[in-house]
């Protein structure tokens, strides 16, 4: 039995059969919440998000404690050591993202405070999340997902359900939503704003963003929502690289880290000069944690390929979650003369009768392109990252050759 000290009350563990396979699964998709949760907590200032952002810190240090039981009473032999090692890269990764969001979100529960022009740089990066709580007489409690249909009436999505202690992760069509669900809605703030009011009986007040007064602290801001963009796809393509077994993937995320810990060194010289022309440089003190948990994210992403990397066989364990993902991440390089090259895309959706999701491109001499806005034409020589069905992945691929 294990005694784990969590964000929260001190929870005791203990080892029962767990399907390492299902613990890999949740922890892939706790990490990817928690980094949405973190910076759309420092973006609204809301301590309420932040506050959920440790709850789920608090549930990845468990997952991970009966991750690491479960592996180690499999491994019985030197090769079973050897084959489960990158599982616990793949675990140590997800645990290190959860540690970097919780430090995000303690910038706003321990009033540290972040420049306001940071406030509006993110706005353009991070998009639209709130945390909503059901009330007994919402026009929604008791009622399924799919009876709502709150995504096709309104373009916002439910992404998590908080019910007391327990979380329930991409919540399905046939998921009912109760009185006191804490929600984690997703969607153009426009729609956003009456889906809230539905749910909570409240209006919804975002704060408004302010513009940087101090033109190096814009250049501090503008790298730091670099690296945050960077660092939340190099953990996307982590998990890519692992549960494809995929080097090219693996190769994309060492690169990212690299860019990442270049553009590190930029923000901290912007945000030291910044401070020399500060009224308050104290003020800045939560813009350097923002950097320093951004960058420790692109590291966890780079453990997490470690196996890949390396060139270890991946784990039938790994194998079988691949079937939980029902999109996959493939990387393609466009060739001249394809149907690719010249081809507009527009908020990441490419003008092709393929239904692709453009994350981000590498453009030789220019870089990453990369956010949720991405509007480009693509060329020659780009390496595209995108997401999509296995079939649309396959005809994407097509069109690039």
């Amino acid at each position: 039995m294990g005694r784990f000290e969590g964000r929260g009350p001190p929870e005791t563990v203990e080892y029962e059969p767990t399907s390492v396979k299902d613990l890999l699964v949740e922890m892939k998709d706790t990490a990817e919440l928690l980094i949405d949760l973190s910076y759309s907590a420092v973006l609204h200032q809301s301590p309420n998000v932040a506050h959920e952002v440790l709850k789920l810190e608090n549930k990845m240090d468990v997952l991970q404690l009966r991750a690491r039981m479960s592996l180690m009473m499999a491994a019985r032999s030197p090769d079973d050591a050897e084959a489960l090692a990158p599982v616990l890269g793949v675990v140590a990764g997800a645990d290190k993202v959860s540690d970097a969001a919780g430090d995000i979100a303690k910038i706003v529960i321990e009033e540290i405070g972040l420049p306001e022009a940071m406030r509006g740089a993110l706005s353009e990066a991070v998009e639209m999340l709130v945390r909503a709580t059901v009330t007994e007489d919402s026009p929604y409690a008791g009622r399924t997902l799919q009876d709502i249909d709150l995504e096709s009436e309104t373009g916002v999505r439910v992404i998590a359900i908080r019910r007391a202690d327990d979380w329930i992760l991409n919540p399905g069509p046939k998921t009912r939503l109760h009185a006191d669900d804490v929600t984690i809605l997703r969607g153009p703030e426009e729609a956003i704003d009456g889906v809230y009011k539905h749910t909570t009986g409240d209006p919804h007040e975002p704060a408004e963003p302010a513009e940087p007064d101090v033109e190096n602290l814009e250049r501090a801001v503008d790298s730091v929502v670099l690296m945050k963009n960077l660092s939340e796809l190099a953990v996307d393509l982590a998990y890519g690289s692992v549960l494809f077994d995929n080097e090219e993937l693996a190769d994309e995320v060492t690169n990212l880290e690299v860019e990442v810990d270049a553009l590190q060194s930029r923000f901290e010289a912007w945000t030291l000069r910044a401070a020399k022309e500060a009224d308050d440089p104290v003020s800045l003190r939560g813009l350097i944690h923002l950097g320093v948990a951004t960058e420790t994210i692109s590291d966890a992403a780079l453990e997490i390929t470690e196996g890949v990397l390396r060139d270890l066989d991946v784990h039938p364990v790994v194998e079988l979650a691949v079937k939980e993902s029902d999109e996959i991440l493939t990387r393609v390089t466009v060739r001249e003369g394809s149907k690719l090259a010249g081809t507009e895309v527009v908020a990441g959706v490419p003008a092709t009768d393929v239904s692709q999701s453009v994350l981000a491109i590498r453009r030789p001499d220019e870089g990453w392109l990369v956010g949720p806005d991405l509007d480009t034409t693509l060329r020659a020589g780009d390496v595209v990252i995108s997401k999509g069905t296995r079939t649309s992945a396959a005809e994407f691929s097509d069109l690039s050759a």
